[in-house]
């Protein structure tokens, strides 16, 4: 397990390399990137910046990965999630997930992914052509995690 909040940028797949190195164990890597989009809600984005609270904020992404543990057998996680001013373009999360088999990796990935978007202590402000926004949660944000509770 691995959870890394930074703000340097990241190579993934150098990243998922690095994690299924010297394993012969691992079947399947499924892995998301997010990326900063030029647009939202129209409007077009200069930056976005992130901000959060250091040892809050990997404390939450460690319980993530730790339900998301209990929940599928896989054999390695690492969350990668970027702090500061970011352009369009630019990238802010990698989620890589292992196992034996796709299946399990899939799921435990898109797990983490939906519940690090409406759980992990973030938050983004958007530099627009009409002045500065805090991005406020989607409710599609949380209708993906909500598909997960039991």
């Amino acid at each position: 397990m691995s959870v890394r909040v930074q703000r340097e940028n990241f190579d993934p797949g150098a990243e998922m390399d690095a994690l299924c190195a010297g394993r012969v164990d691992v079947g399947a890597c499924a892995s998301f990137v997010g990326l900063v989009r030029a647009a939202n809600d129209g409007s077009g984005v200069h930056t976005m910046t992130l901000e959060h609270y250091p040892g809050m904020t990997e404390a939450a992404l460690e319980e993530i990965e730790a339900e998301a543990r209990q929940r599928w057998n896989i054999l390695d996680v690492l969350v990668i999630h970027r702090y500061g001013e970011l352009r369009p373009g630019e990238r802010i999360v990698l989620v890589v997930v292992i196992g034996a088999h796709r299946g399990e990796a899939f799921a435990a990935c898109e797990f983490i992914m939906d519940y690090l978007k409406t759980r992990a202590p973030f938050w983004k402000k958007e530099r627009r052509a009409d002045g500065q926004h805090w991005v406020d949660a989607k409710q599609s944000d949380d209708a993906a995690a909500a598909r997960w509770r039991e």
